[in-house]
């Protein structure tokens, strides 16, 4: 293998024109070939800032980069350029926004933005929380905006009164989105596509700023992101698409698997190179998953070959409740611990539902092992760091209204209920911002005196702290800021306790060594552009998941979480109908059961060396036991289950077929031979 590739990826990195598809299988050194690709770009002449790559997370595209500088052995001040669509989206909204109507310095709502404009917009329509929460409007709109659907187009969908009243809300949720020069972040997609599709002359110009374009993960993709793709590439059409329609999981957020199936229509020249050569997982984990997925009907026909052979084979554990199960699946991982070559950090418990973690976690504090359990609460919904950034918002746009009320007395400063509802019901007769009606002498001038200092106050403020973050340090800027409005005595008015306000104002201290890393880092750092990367979830900020994953612990998480992980030893719990697959799915069958089955795939190929998989006999509902079925997918991975294509090899270019449904026997999941305790393992976890 050349340079250590293997000649499938070496044939990846070769194609350096025209479309390409890279169908790249789990474990098989994706990241590897796409950096390589790049280099290999580079090196052949192509100027490094011509290449645009474009993935889902931003750890996946600082790693990118990172990884290109190595290959390149140079720094350069030409870079590729690697981000993901939506900060990507963002740089072209600065740039054209203003051919929709929009400011270019307009704000990005974050969930709580979005949750006081929805609130607002249903108290304007007259329509009661009990009818119709802000957080359910929320819900319908996001939904609509994944599927592309527009404020005008939302009624003719709506099926239900709580349907067509969100219908109703959209349209005023968005003007109002637009009046106060913000979007939400769905629209950086929506508006990117909108500008692309209405104005030629600006997709031209942004689609000549590179001849490159590579997408990572491109199952993922929903129909904007599929539409802007198209616009940026077909001028050039060197466009390279990486990624998996075995492991599409997000089509509950709009991603389509139909996607990176037609790839080859929509781009009929196109090249398409199979990864198939497996490094993670043992040859016995592999057998199941390959066997797993082939029931599936709509995929392109590749099967994961293991680098690794042998191993042993996984396991089927069945117990007489989920608390049993609990203690079982604690009981194994406590019993391997006691022996010198595992930690803790080798486990990994994955979970279908958000409820299912409860039993695991009290099963561990009583077996005092460490575990993390992944998706808590984010760091930026802490209270503390919503109301700097508010702060920070408010001084980069004060037109920004969300974040004015946010801080308009926080800290208390004297600006009572009455007068901030005298200030909004003035700034909505008039039509307009609330900052522009604090500013009007001859309105303010109606306060009490101390509504009156608090305006005053906040004015001079906002003045005050333009010019400092235009002019010095950010970070001395924002720690001046805080001084000056005495957020620390607001910390100690909240909490009691000295360690919580020490959590506290460690919290606001980590939101200052984000600036201050933002600042090291950008060309030209502003303060709307570190705003832009808190809005857009930048790498140098409190990334919780990645943090928690450092930590010597046993992992809990979801399998939708799982993916791009691996596990020494893999713990699949729950496995049940109605469990996996999830209710909902069995509900439609079809697409939704095929989203299911790769879900699970994807936790079966989680597994490095082990993989345990277990189901309740019987789980409480209301507090009822009730008898469980065994998922289907069991079957299925043993072989145990009929696939009508089993004895048809799949053909290159023809998706595998339907598969009749199998409804397995309450009750009688079949067993596995067991892992040894004492055996050795592989490699230790990591990102793939």
């Amino acid at each position: 293998m050349a340079h250590g590739l293997n000649a499938p990826q070496q044939k990846a990195v070769n194609t350096l024109s025209g479309p390409l598809l890279v169908l790249a299988g789990a474990g098989t050194g994706k990241t590897r070939v796409v950096t390589y690709r790049i280099a290999k770009l580079i090196k052949s002449g192509i100027a490094a800032d011509r290449i645009l790559a474009v993935t889902f997370t931003n750890k996946a595209a600082t790693e990118m980069q990172e990884r290109i500088g190595g290959l390149l052995g140079k720094k350069s001040d030409k870079q590729p350029m690697a981000s993901t669509f939506h900060s990507h989206c963002v740089r072209v909204l600065r740039r054209q926004i203003q051919h929709l109507g929009y400011p270019n310095k307009f704000s990005i709502y974050d969930r709580s933005d979005q949750e006081s404009l929805a609130r607002g917009v249903l108290r304007e329509i007259r329509v009661p929380n009990e009818t119709l929460r802000p957080g359910d409007l929320l819900y319908f709109i996001g939904g609509w905006k994944t599927k592309c659907i527009r404020p005008a187009d939302a009624a003719t969908t709506a099926s239900t009164d709580k349907e067509h009243l969100a219908a109703m809300a959209y349209r005023r949720y968005q003007s109002g989105l637009k009046q106060r020069g913000a979007v939400d972040f769905d629209d950086l997609l929506l508006l990117t596509e909108e500008l692309f599709t209405k104005f030629e002359e600006v997709r031209r110009e942004e689609a000549s700023m590179f001849d490159h374009l590579l997408i990572d993960e491109y199952q993922d993709t929903n129909g904007s992101q599929y539409r802007i793709v198209k616009a940026m590439a077909q001028d050039h059409r060197n466009l390279c698409v990486v990624g998996d329609d075995d492991q599409s999981i997000y089509g509950w957020r709009g991603a389509e698997v139909e996607h990176i199936l037609r790839f080859s229509r929509d781009w009929p020249d196109s090249t398409v190179v199979w990864l198939e050569n497996n490094y993670r997982s043992t040859e016995a984990i592999l057998t199941v998953a390959n066997r797993l997925i082939a029931f599936n009907k709509k995929r392109h026909p590749k099967e994961l070959k293991a680098a690794r052979s042998g191993g042993q084979q996984p396991r089927i554990e069945q117990y007489p409740n989920e608390t049993k199960e609990a203690e079982g699946v604690v009981a194994a991982i406590a019993k391997l611990l006691r022996q010198p070559d595992w930690e803790p950090a080798d486990f990994a418990i994955l979970f279908r539902t958000n409820e299912q973690p409860r039993a695991f976690e009290t099963e561990l504090r009583r077996a005092d092992l460490p575990y993390v359990l992944i998706g808590g609460m984010s760091f930026f919904d802490r209270k503390e760091v919503r109301d700097v950034l508010a702060y920070l918002k408010l001084i980069d746009s004060p037109t920004d209204e969300v974040s004015l009320l946010r801080i308009i007395n926080t800290p208390p400063r004297g600006m009572g209920g009455k007068s901030i509802e005298g200030l909004t019901k003035e700034a909505v007769e008039q039509g307009k911002p609330l900052w522009d009606v604090m500013r009007n002498t001859s309105v303010v001038g109606k306060l009490p005196d101390a509504g009156q200092r608090a305006c005053e106050e906040l004015r001079s403020l906002v003045a005050l702290f333009q010019q400092r973050f235009e002019n010095e340090s950010m970070v001395d800027a924002m720690r001046a800021m805080l001084a000056r409005v005495d957020y620390e005595s607001e910390i100690r008015r909240l909490y009691d306790k000295p360690e919580d306000q020490q959590t506290r104002m460690a919290a606001i201290e980590e939101l200052a060594n984000a600036l201050g890393a933002y600042e090291s880092k950008a060309k030209k750092p502003t303060l709307a552009g570190f705003l832009d990367d808190v809005a857009l979830g930048g790498p140098d900020f409190n990334d919780e998941k990645d943090h928690q994953l450092k930590r010597n612990a046993i992992v809990l998480m979801t399998l939708h979480s799982a993916k791009g992980l691996e596990f020494p030893h893999v713990f699949m719990v729950g496995m049940e109908e109605g469990l996996l697959p999830h209710h909902r799915s069995i509900a439609v069958e079809g697409e939704a059961i095929d989203e299911e089955r790769r879900l699970c795939y994807v936790g079966v190929t989680r597994a490095q060396d082990y993989l345990t998989l277990s189901m309740a006999l019987t789980r409480r509902k209301w507090g009822k036991p009730r008898d469980t079925i065994p998922s289907r997918f069991l079957f299925e991975l043993i072989g145990q289950a009929e696939n009508p294509h089993a004895e048809n090899a799949p053909v290159r270019g023809r998706p595998v077929g339907a598969v009749r449904k199998q409804k397995p026997a309450p009750n009688s999941a079949p067993s596995a031979s067991r892992t040894p305790a004492s055996a050795d393992k592989g490699t230790r976890r990591r990102k793939s």
